[in-house]
């Protein structure tokens, strides 16, 4: 499932436009993503938690020359499924 069938589904189940389901889905997303660039975890219950980690700096390699390049450290993204979902999932 991608964004567009995403917003499909929510304009079915609530019955609106599908500019304003677009626009839903478009703000649920640009509202997690601004919430973990300000450091803030984002928990959905039943579903789970967003949060931003810092990954520490290392040191890696060119696959193509095999010399090693610096990595810097750096905040990702991470997200831990909720037991319902979990359940959910597993079926």
């Amino acid at each position: 499932m991608n964004k567009v069938a995403l917003a499909e589904a929510v304009q079915e189940k609530i019955g609106t436009t599908k500019a304003d389901a677009e626009r839903a889905v478009e703000t649920v997303f640009d509202s997690i993503a601004g919430s973990l660039k300000k450091g803030e975890d984002v928990s959905v219950a039943g579903f789970g938690i967003f949060s931003a980690k810092m990954r520490a700096a290392r040191t890696a390699r060119n696959p193509r020359t095999g010399e090693p390049v610096k990595v810097a450290a750096m905040r990702v993204p991470k997200f831990k499924a909720g037991k319902a979902l979990k359940e959910t999932v597993r079926g």
